[in-house]
């Protein structure tokens, strides 16, 4: 699990609470059920409009995400990448062809076999510089949903603020209910506040971060998978492969695999 996305939302949702309190307040003042059907579920079934229904559907695994700590395994590509040029320069590029069937991961096993096939080097990286291209996307649009999610929950907020300004309005005369639509009123729009800034565009924003960190991860393979084909030493490959990480964790690999 990922404790970064838990204390913050913890950490964010607590000091609301502890805030409520501290004013005088009652969490169940503050709730309401139709602000939670304005705001929650109005804005959740407004994603089916913006998106395809899978996108929509699939908003909750892609959030999930944000709970998750990736593993991309930078230290075993680097050092698989490293045994391959070994391999390849003792013994030839076709060499490599038997172990490929144990690679687990489809884009380095995909830039190699494309090598083994003797494809030019060019032709390789536009290929698999275009398969990253498609996934970058693929992730885009799935990001861009729960982005939208953090627009159109304030959005609704100040819907359910008129409706229940409008109710108001509207009975006056009846003081039992303008306690109920002022509640309306006001806890759509903290409603969609508290969507917004404390869950969607954070989560957003660390989905983003995953985005790049894998997209730098398929770069770091393109370039150890045309160094291979290059012919280049494996030390110099992995110094190409280092300098692709950030100077913690470059340190942490560079112990590792630079050993004699």
């Amino acid at each position: 699990m990922d404790l970064a996305t838990i204390i913050g939302v913890a950490g964010a949702m607590s000091m609301i609470i502890m805030g409520i309190f501290t004013s005088g307040g009652s969490i169940i003042t503050y709730i309401d059920i139709p602000s939670v059907l304005i705001v929650v579920v109005g804005s959740y079934f407004a994603l089916f409009i913006f998106s395809s229904m899978s996108d929509a559907i699939g908003v909750f695994t892609t959030l999930g995400l944000t709970f998750k700590v990736p593993n991309f395994n930078e230290q075993g590509i680097i050092t698989k990448l490293m045994a391959f040029s070994d391999k390849a320069r003792r013994e030839g590029l076709l060499a490599l062809e038997e172990e490929l069937e144990d690679l687990d991961d489809e884009f380095m096993k995909k830039g190699l076999r494309l090598v083994v096939d003797g494809i030019d080097q060019e032709v390789i990286r536009n290929l698999l510089e275009t398969e990253l291209n498609q996934l970058q996307e693929r992730h885009a649009a799935k990001i861009g949903v729960v982005g939208m999610w953090g627009v159109l929950a304030p959005g609704l907020g100040m819907l359910g603020t008129v409706i229940g300004l409008i109710a108001m309005l509207k009975n006056l005369e009846d003081k039992s209910a303008l306690g109920p639509n002022m509640a309306v009123a006001l806890i759509t729009t903290l409603y969609g506040a508290i969507i917004a800034n404390i869950l969607m565009i954070p989560w957003g924003g660390k989905l983003k971060s995953l985005d790049a960190r894998e997209a730098k991860v398929k770069e770091m393979m393109i370039e150890g998978i045309l160094s291979i084909q290059g012919g280049d030493n494996p030390r110099t490959l992995a110094n190409k492969l280092l300098s692709y990480l950030n100077p913690q964790d470059r340190k942490a690999v560079e112990a590792e695999i630079m050993k004699e």
